[in-house]
C-alpha cells in the first residue's frame, strides 16, 4: 500500500468519526460504560490480591531452642536453617527479646504476673524467626527444621510453630478469593466484548447502503474496509482512554479519602502507580481490539454485493 493511500484511509476514517457523530458517540459511550465497570472490578481484584499477599507475607515460622543450647550450637543451627533453599531470612530471637515481645502483647494487669522473670529468671528459650520466599512453603520448611533433631544427638530444637491448620485454611481462602476475582473479571470482559462489538456493528449496519454503493462503483474490499478499520481504532482508543482517565482519577480520590481510616485498620490500597500502567494498558488494548473487531466483522457482511 502506498503512503498516500494510507494517509487517505486515515483521513477518511477520522472524517467518518465526526460525520457519524451520534453513532460514534454511542459506540464510545458503550466502550466507556462497559470498560469502566470492568476496570472497577479489575481494581477491586488487584487490591484483594494485594491484601492476600500482605496477609500471606506475615506468615512466618517460630523456632524454639532447648534452654541449655550453647552459642556455638545456636550459630550452627542458624547456618543450617539459612541453607534451606526456601528460606528467605533467619532472625535470631534471644530470650530477652522474646520476653519483651510477650510483655508488649499483654495489658498492664497481665504484665504484673511476669514480675521477677526478667534477666536471669527468664524462663523463655532462645529461638529464630524464619521467613520463606513462598508462604505456601512454610509447612515444608517447618518439617525441614524439625528434622534437625533426627541428625543432631543434642536434639536442640524444642519446638517449631507456624500456625499449623490455621495457615492452611488461610491459603485456601486467599486462593479462593483470587480465583473468584479472576472469574468475575473474565466474565465482565466477555460481556463488555459483546456489548461493545454489538454497538459498533449497529453503526456499520446503519451505513450499509454507503458500503453497497462504494462496492457497486468498483471500490475494492480493502479500499472500503480500511477507513472503517481506522474508525474502529479511533473509537476504541478514545473510549478506552476516557475510561482509564475517569477510572484512575476516581481511584486516586478514593485512596485519598479512605487512606486514614483504612490505615488505622492496617489495610493499604494498591497505589495508583502500582496499578495505573496495568489497568490503563489493559483497557487501551482491549478497547482498541474491540473497536477493530466490531468494525471489521461488521463490514465483511456488506462487502458481498
Amino acid at each position: 500500500m502506498r503512503f498516500s493511500t494510507l494517509v487517505r484511509h486515515i483521513r477518511e476514517g477520522v472524517k467518518n468519526v465526526f460525520r457519524n457523530g451520534w453513532m460514534s458517540f454511542a459506540s464510545m459511550g458503550s466502550i466507556v460504560v462497559s470498560l469502566f465497570i470492568l476496570g472497577v472490578f479489575m481494581l477491586l481484584a488487584l487490591n484483594v490480591n494485594k491484601l492476600a499477599d500482605q496477609v500471606e507475607s506475615q506468615v512466618q515460622i517460630s523456632v524454639y531452642l532447648q534452654l541449655d543450647t550453647k552459642q556455638d550450637k545456636i550459630d550452627e543451627i542458624n547456618r543450617i536453617i539459612g541453607r534451606i533453599p526456601e528460606v528467605k531470612k533467619v532472625t535470631f530471637v534471644s530470650k530477652e527479646e522474646g520476653m519483651r515481645r510477650l510483655m508488649e502483647s499483654m495489658d498492664d494487669s497481665a504484665k504484673k504476673a511476669l514480675d521477677g522473670y526478667e534477666n536471669e529468671n527468664n524462663p523463655l528459650p532462645d529461638g529464630f524467626d524464619v521467613e520463606v520466599f513462598e508462604p505456601q512453603k512454610v509447612a515444608y520448611v517447618a518439617k525441614q527444621i524439625e528434622a534437625i533433631n533426627t541428625t543432631d544427638a543434642d536434639k536442640p530444637i524444642l519446638g517449631v510453630k507456624y500456625g499449623k491448620g490455621t495457615v492452611e485454611k488461610l491459603f485456601r481462602i486467599t486462593n479462593a478469593v483470587r480465583n473468584i476475582g479472576l472469574i468475575i473479571v473474565a466474565g465482565l470482559a466477555v460481556m463488555a466484548m459483546f456489548l461493545i462489538s454489538t454497538t459498533i456493528k449497529m453503526t456499520i449496519i446503519a451505513r450499509r447502503r454507503e458500503i453497497g454503493i462504494m462496492k457497486l462503483v468498483g471500490a475494492t474490499n480493502s479500499f472500503i474496509r480500511w477507513p472503517f478499520f481506522v474508525e474502529g481504532v479511533l473509537i476504541g482508543l478514545v473510549g478506552s482512554g476516557l475510561t482509564s482517565a475517569l477510572l484512575l482519577y476516581g481511584y486516586s480520590r478514593l485512596i485519598q479519602s479512605a487512606q486514614f481510616d483504612l490505615g488505622l485498620m492496617m489495610i493499604k490500597f494498591a497505589t495508583v502507580g502500582e496499578v495505573g500502567w496495568f489497568v490503563t494498558g489493559t483497557l487501551l488494548i482491549l478497547g482498541t481490539l474491540l473497536g477493530i473487531w466490531g468494525s471489521v466483522v461488521s463490514v465483511r457482511k456488506y462487502l458481498k454485493v
